[in-house]
């Protein structure tokens, strides 16, 4: 699953996460916006997964004066344990290396027939990668006078009236001794002295904090490991969470001046929960957030105050997700509180903050998404999705009114600017698509208008036609699904088609502007993204209606998706490709096993494709915490059933499969790779079984003569983590999963790969 995670914010919370990035990571990965400082690394993802290794770097120690070099040591040596191994984990480790090995070889076999057409598409989309990242700029974060910005792993400072050509650089992230890291994230302390940042390295889950005081001279202060949120309460006070595991349960508060010392300031004790720092957007307080995906608790700690004890909101509560913002003495509370069990807009006052005092200030229309939230002196805005197109409302303290603006039509993702200043009187935001690179926009405030920023330099694809349609699912409810196709396409009947499906914890389908979606259009490709139950595309009751029990409507959703395109004239079956990562290849998975006749190729990426037995084992990191998406098998027999009758290793049987190509990562914590495994040989054996039986396949209305045999293949990597991988590795990635989806499609009429998109345009 965007994707690099920056961290956890409001924007995680309102997709569903409860402020659990661990969630966000492994299942969708759309871009995740911090809510204070969005300064982030300045590198492309194509695709948002990977796997993790562990990681050791020789840090610079406190009291260091930079800039120093050290150099970042990449070994992960596991110590052995002097423990007798039981027998049946000997057998099962011996198992996992013999599939490994097995696999490995048929790659490495199978793997040349693709590398001439991998090189191709990747010098087609290092050519897009390089024309459109040298026209984005980093994002720049003002506190006062100053300016904050980073690019290719440097801290930057400018002054704000002054030509950013003369910024001096603070430090680099080579520097610190994590030359192979990129920042994850960034918090300033409220009088500038001190800077911290996390660094996360592509081979780990875990993240560095640093904190640096800043001067002439910049000196390292502090370094804490395995750090995940963390936040300034006062100039010399900083509260961090610590991150073991995939989970972060305990919250610590550090000083840097007179005294210093460290003390455990919060244990979360319910391993559902997911604990996550935030600061009010006015810095009164900073909030404690433990979440799970159905209820959430609030902690306040006063800004003003930093060493007293923090102050409950509001107990946890069944059913009840909150988010705390602050104005003049007033709790700004976002909430599912109340029915529908939407998130709504609510106050009360700080000293009586329990839910009885709550007061409803604005609540969303029926099937309407909350995207982002942003707090300002006298307005706050909201970011809306509604029948798959965005808006921006504005909500006005002082004249108690709402304004709703719709934004471009061609709109489908969006990314929030930082404004840390909560008097400012503009918002700025950047809007793009799949296959429209990000545009900046501003919202004035005084002017109570929109206004598109700067016009893009560099070449953009205007014969692109995009279509919003509605499946009628099993149940009669409709289905959104978006379609990109290239105006200039004749016969779409026999275009290849790309579906994309995603469907769980509340997430929405990641469509961002990705350089491979681009050239896609340009070659004549028809992209579907199907928004089936289980995501977030309409609100929270979306979700509801997709997860544990209700799992297999978001397959009846993908299925009338895929028949509607079809019945429609895009594409055929013999021409439709289906893509999806982590939690998204159950649905992709199940459909290859119920209605293989759909599709005639699939491209998973770290699939979650073993629902059954993942969920049946106690011991990995993340299962507790996500039986409130899939269920409880231990204890729940019909859940066990349930679970049994999509799980797609489960219902692998003898019969005409799509061709499947599976990128996998060996030390992957979230997925694990066992399951993977498994599922490849199992879905290899029965393809193979179902050949041998038969001399003439039917694939709906082609045939293919002979016994057709569909490619089965697994390509495991050893590097790169679940969350995040370097612009070099995504490219190969993608670069292979083209390959793979031309190769299978060929027999259709595609344009050659390595035609100038410019002259398509």
């Amino acid at each position: 699953m965007k994707v690099r995670m920056c961290c956890a914010g409001l924007r995680n919370l309102l997709q569903g996460l409860s402020f659990s990035a661990k969630y966000y990571c492994k299942h969708n990965l759309p871009q995740t916006v911090c809510t204070y400082s969005k300064i982030g690394p300045k590198k492309c993802h194509i695709l948002n997964c990977s796997k993790s290794t562990s990681c050791t770097h020789r840090t610079a120690p406190p009291g260091s004066i930079l800039p120093c070099r050290f150099f970042a040591c990449k070994e992960g040596t596991k110590v052995p344990s002097k423990r007798k191994q039981n027998t049946a984990i000997v057998t099962s480790d011996l198992l996992h290396k013999n599939l490994l090995k097995s696999e490995q070889k048929n790659w490495d076999s199978i793997s040349p027939t693709y590398k001439a057409m991998t090189k191709r598409i990747k010098e087609k989309l290092e050519e897009l990668h390089n024309m459109y990242t040298l026209n984005s700029g980093s994002p720049r974060m003002r506190l006062g006078e100053n300016v904050y910005f980073e690019e290719n792993g440097c801290i930057f400072l400018a002054k704000a009236d002054d030509d950013e050509g003369s910024a001096e650089i603070l430090f680099s992230v080579e520097d610190l001794g994590f030359s192979d890291a990129f920042i994850q994230r960034i918090r300033i302390s409220p009088d500038q002295r001190y800077m911290a940042i996390s660094l996360k390295s592509k081979n780990s889950e875990e993240a560095t904090c640093i904190i640096m005081k800043l001067g002439n001279l910049v000196v390292v202060e502090k370094v804490i490991p395995s750090v995940f949120s963390f936040e300034w309460a006062a100039n010399d006070v900083l509260y961090y969470t610590t991150q073991k595991n995939l989970k972060c349960q305990n919250v610590f508060m550090t000083t840097f001046t007179y005294q210093k010392h460290t003390k455990l300031v919060y244990t979360e004790q319910d391993a559902r929960f997911f604990v996550d720092l935030y600061c009010t957007k006015d810095r009164r307080f900073l909030t404690i957030n433990s979440n799970s995906k159905t209820s959430s608790e609030v902690w306040l700690v006063d800004c003003r105050h930093p060493f007293e004890p923090p102050a409950l909101v509001q107990a946890r509560t069944t059913g009840v997700i909150y988010h705390i913002e602050h104005r003049k003495d007033q709790l700004y509370i976002l909430t599912t509180y109340g029915e529908p069990a939407e998130y709504k807009l609510m106050k009360a006052p700080v000293a009586s903050s329990g839910k009885e005092n709550w007061q409803l200030v604005y609540a969303l229309e029926k099937k309407t998404k909350l995207v982002d939230f942003e707090m300002f002196s006298d307005n706050c805005v909201m970011f809306l999705k509604n029948a798959g197109h965005l808006y921006l409302n504005v909500i006005s303290f002082v004249s108690h009114s709402v304004q709703s603006i719709k934004l471009p039509t061609w709109a489908c993702e969006f990314e929030l600017e930082s404004h840390p200043e909560l008097t400012t009187s503009t918002c700025y935001f950047q809007l793009s698509s799949p296959v429209h690179p990000p545009k900046r926009f501003a919202y004035s405030f005084k002017e109570n208008n929109l206004i598109e920023q700067a016009v893009q330099e560099v070449p953009i694809i205007t014969n692109c036609h995009t279509t919003r349609l509605l499946a009628k699912s099993k149940d009669e409810t409709l289905v959104p699904i978006t379609v990109f196709h290239n105006k200039n396409s004749k016969e779409l009947h026999r275009r290849p088609l790309l579906v994309h499906v995603y469907g769980a914890y509340g997430i929405d389908l990641n469509m961002s502007f990705k350089e491979e979606k681009l050239m896609l259009i340009k070659e004549g490709w028809i992209l579907a993204y199907c928004h089936v139950r289980g995501g977030g595309e309409q609100g929270l009751g979306w979700h509801r209606d997709g997860c544990q029990h209700n799992k297999l409507k978001g397959l009846h959703d993908l299925r009338a998706c895929i028949r509607l395109l079809h019945q429609l004239g895009f594409s055929q079956p013999k021409h439709t490709a289906l893509t999806a990562a982590s939690a998204g290849g159950v649905l992709a998975g199940a459909l290859s096993n119920t209605d293989p006749a759909l599709i005639r190729a699939v491209v998973l990426q770290a699939p979650f494709v073993d629902v059954l037995n993942t969920m049946m084992k106690t011991h990995l990191p993340l299962t507790i915490e996500e039986q409130e998406e899939w269920g409880n098998p231990l204890e729940d027999e019909k859940c066990m059933k349930y679970i049994k009758s999509y799980c797609p290793y489960q219902n692998i049987k003898p019969q005409c499969y799509p061709s499947v190509f599976i990128t996998a990562y060996e030390n992957d914590e979230r997925i694990p790779l066992t399951g993977i495994l498994q599922y490849v040989q199992k879905l290899r054996k029965a393809a193979l079984d179902h050949a041998s039986r038969t001399s003439k396949k039917v694939i709906t209305s082609f045939i293919v003569p002979g016994n057709w045999i569909p490619n089965i293949i697994l390509d495991v990597h050893a590097n790169g983590s679940h969350c995040d991988s370097s612009w070099e590795h995504s490219l190969n990635e993608v670069a292979r999963h083209l390959a793979f989806l031309n190769r299978e499609l060929e027999e259709c009429a595609i344009p050659n790969i390595t035609a100038n998109p410019a002259n398509n345009s």
